[in-house]
């Protein structure tokens, strides 16, 4: 699935969800890092909470992309691998979506953690 925030799991969302994986289905979420949506360790540790409970694995925090039109949605590496770091501290390991972005020509995601970022 594709939430970035937690308000969109409402209950017609997590019942969905829930039948899902009561139905045996793996479920995985990947979520954008949108500046002034969920750049907060606040609003990610709720989304991943929300998430868990519904029985839904936190997979990817995708950094956006490089594309015009989204600007103004950009978190700085930096400051996304501290919110990283403290979604670390307040949650189980299971619970933490791996930082990643998309590089044109790379044929996979490319993870940001420990220096291996761009910026």
């Amino acid at each position: 699935v594709h939430a970035n925030h937690p308000q969109e799991i409402a209950n017609d969302c997590a019942k969905a969800l829930q039948k899902l994986v009561r139905a045996g289905v793996t479920v995985l979420n990947q979520s954008v890092l949108l500046r002034g949506i969920n750049d907060s360790a606040d609003t990610l540790t709720e989304l991943s909470e929300r998430l868990i409970n519904v029985g839904v694995m936190p997979y990817y925090l995708h950094q956006t992309d490089r594309v015009q039109g989204t600007a103004h949605f950009a978190v700085n590496d930096e400051t996304a691998q501290s919110l990283i770091a403290e979604l670390r501290r307040r949650l189980p390991g299971y619970a933490i979506p791996q930082l990643v972005r998309e590089i044109p020509g790379q044929l996979h995601k490319t993870p940001l953690t420990g220096g291996c970022s761009e910026s």
